[in-house]
């Protein structure tokens, strides 16, 4: 039966084609938004660990509870015997030393007169070190705009916004006006040895990165570290993990007495984003909910509009002996083939148009003006394996039901009035 009514429905394209249409198009479009929110929280989440938070960071008590005004003068005792035993005991994670900072950046010319003044925020990394894994976090290679990467010690990279801004390029001097940790003045020379796009506006309009030993030598730190960040060995952060670890290691390690002891952080409490990733948990269950919604409305629009022109093959079906009840089966079966046919074809095109984002993305970066925001300039979508399903929930689903709530016409009708439309 299947079979013979799908031949029918095929060579009546009233019957077909304007359902698979509506049908695909709306399948395309929550395949395409569903990768596309997908790929805007991956990347934005991203951002925030590898830039920011880590999957899991390590800070001193004092330093976390002051953590927005950078306190180095609370920084953790001992960083490398600290990276030495989190390597031994938890070499699940990937773990890498910072040490953040700030002051004013002092631009001169060639008579050592100040031309340009900018505040910024600095980051030392392992330049020069066995820490290749830190470098590649943060793309170096591929965003250089100028120059090379630091090649000595001296040598910084800095955001391309921020050389803008203070007109400097590759290869010119820049001092640091700054404070140790002890409360001092300090005046530092850094040498510009590159300029880098890192792909985030507040990145680029105000931060550059040197090595570590020389930022720890400059703020008299010692073996001291800002924050220590641990990452696991999958791109995407896992909330499950990340919080049985940090409970874990702050049972055995973190003492609530004193403000000196390491504390475990995971990366949605250090950065305030457990909210947005709740939210973006349930992106995809939201999407389908609201095109089955306003799917099941179109097409039951549709059904109705299409079941009014057939009221005569209704009337003539039912006149020669058919039961109301196979009626409607029957137009639930021609309604699943129009779902199955234009739920393939939408999610064949939905993916089309999500693998074309992803590979080549759409920039952003002038709409997005003064954003503080970890966001990336470059909008990317990401396909996961729900992608490749989720078009069948609002396409098959949607249709049985648009279908369902229009054939319940048929019920409504009786034989006297279906002889006399078969008359007219």
């Amino acid at each position: 039966m299947f079979r013979f009514l799908m031949k029918g429905m095929l060579r009546d394209r009233h019957r077909s084609l304007l359902p698979s249409i509506v049908v695909a198009m709306g399948v395309m479009l929550t395949v395409f938004m569903f990768t596309y929110m997908k790929g805007i929280f991956d990347d934005f989440f991203n951002n925030a660990a590898m830039y920011e938070s880590g999957h899991v960071k390590i800070t001193s008590r004092a330093y976390y509870e002051e953590k927005d005004v950078v306190p180095n003068d609370l920084a953790l005792e001992d960083g490398p015997g600290m990276m030495e035993m989190l390597r031994s005991e938890y070499p699940q994670l990937k773990w890498s030393e910072r040490v953040k900072f700030g002051g004013l950046l002092d631009a001169f010319d060639e008579n050592r007169e100040t031309r340009a003044q900018v505040g910024a925020g600095g980051v030392g990394i392992d330049f020069f070190g066995a820490d290749t894994a830190e470098r590649n976090r943060w793309n170096l290679g591929a965003g250089l705009q100028e120059g090379t990467l630091p090649q000595k010690p001296g040598d910084i990279v800095m955001g391309v916004t921020l050389a803008d801004q203070m007109d400097l390029n590759a290869g010119d001097d820049v001092t640091l006006i700054s404070s140790t940790v002890n409360g001092s003045m300090v005046l530092n020379n850094f040498h510009i040895s590159g300029i880098i796009y890192f792909g985030t506006p507040p990145m680029d309009k105000k931060m550059f990165l040197a090595d570590i030993n020389d930022v720890k030598a400059m703020l008299d730190m010692g073996d001291w570290s800002s924050e220590i960040l641990g990452y696991t060995n999958t791109s995407n952060y896992d909330d499950l993990v990340a919080s049985a670890l940090t409970a874990e290691f702050n049972a055995a390690r973190s003492d609530s007495a004193d403000r000196f002891s390491p504390l475990m952080t995971p990366m949605l409490d250090d950065a305030g984003l457990r909210e947005y990733f709740g939210y973006a948990s349930k992106a995809g269950s939201i999407m389908s909910f609201i095109m089955i919604f306003a799917m099941g409305i179109v097409l039951w629009n549709t059904g109705l509009m299409g079941a009014i022109r057939r009221y005569g093959e209704m009337g003539l079906r039912l006149a020669v002996g058919e039961s109301k009840g196979h009626v409607y089966r029957s137009l639930i079966i021609e309604s699943l083939g129009v779902a199955l046919m234009g739920t393939i074809v939408g999610t064949i095109f939905g993916l089309g148009f999500s693998y074309w984002l992803q590979e080549v993305g759409f920039n952003i970066g002038d709409m997005m003006g003064d954003s503080e925001m970890l966001m990336p300039t470059i909008i990317r979508a990401r396909i996961t394996v729900p992608a490749f399903y989720i078009g069948f929930f609002p396409g098959v689903f949607a249709t049985l039901l648009g279908a369902g709530l229009s054939g319940l016409r048929i019920f409504k009708r009786d034989t006297a009035s279906l002889f006399k439309e078969l008359e007219t």
